[in-house]
């Protein structure tokens, strides 16, 4: 094992694998073994078979669909908009000065702070929830997909301002096809932290999602279900984490090779 040395694909899984594994016998030993009280921290058969119930009889698959859709369509629109502006802000330095101070103040300010807010004028429906998610992923975006453009090689702007290019075709042609394997993978990230937010949306005035059952199951101690929904939140980022790297490989196969 050396410093930035490749690991073999085999042996990734094997290691990733391995942890879980490891985490999961810590925490059957602890529990299992009385070392910690099941009222504060189920044990994994426990835990199994409760989301067995919630699944099969308490309609714990619609909570999750629709914490799924909240999840895509706030962070589906913040990305319409978030990435054009980030592109133009990237590209010319005069969009550049007239809005990054603004998203540079407003993207320390958590989205749960809003929350109070956007109740009163959204109400506690889809929007209220929805925004919650926008405010967290756009000014985030919005910068990351500038810096990205921004730091596009000079020389290849040069080479092709010398061979006729336009401003149009600097941006469509250089600035874009150079910096969208980083924009996708900033959109990888920020969709990771689209999952925090609607939790925390789901948390306050929702009669639905996997917040919600979280809440519910709080105020009865049932450890095991909330254990659960927390896994099951960790089990949809972790498959869709990794489809969104496979799409990225598949559509940048170049980024891939250079590093």
């Amino acid at each position: 094992m050396r410093p930035l040395q490749p690991v073999a694909p085999g042996t990734r899984i094997a290691l990733g694998v391995g942890f879980f594994v490891l985490f999961v016998a810590v925490w059957a030993a602890a529990t299992l073994g009385g070392f910690v009280s099941k009222t504060f921290l189920a044990d994994p058969i426990t835990m199994v078979k409760s989301g067995y119930d919630l699944l099969l009889k308490q309609g714990f698959a619609k909570d999750i669909g629709m914490t799924i859709w909240r999840v895509f369509g706030g962070f589906a629109i913040a990305a319409v908009l978030a990435v054009p502006l980030g592109v133009l802000m990237g590209a010319y330095k005069p969009i550049e000065a007239f809005f990054e101070p603004f998203v540079s103040f407003a993207r320390y300010l958590p989205a749960s702070a809003f929350i109070p807010l956007l109740i009163l004028w959204a109400g506690i429906g889809e929007a209220q929830k929805l925004a919650v998610i926008f405010i967290g992923s756009f000014f985030q975006l919005v910068l990351m997909v500038a810096v990205s453009v921004g730091n596009t090689r000079r020389d290849l702007v040069e080479a092709a301002y010398t061979l006729g290019a336009g401003d149009r075709g600097i941006v469509t042609r250089v600035l874009l096809p150079s910096s969208a394997p980083e924009i996708a993978e900033t959109l990888r990230m920020v969709l990771g932290w689209a999952w925090t937010y609607v939790i925390v949306a789901e948390l306050i005035g929702a009669s639905s999602g996997i917040g919600h059952m979280i809440t519910d199951s709080q105020s009865l101690l049932a450890t095991d279900q909330i254990i659960f929904g927390i896994i099951v939140i960790g089990l949809i980022g972790l498959v869709t984490d990794f489809a969104f790297k496979a799409f990225n490989r598949k559509l940048y196969p170049w980024a891939q090779l250079s590093r």
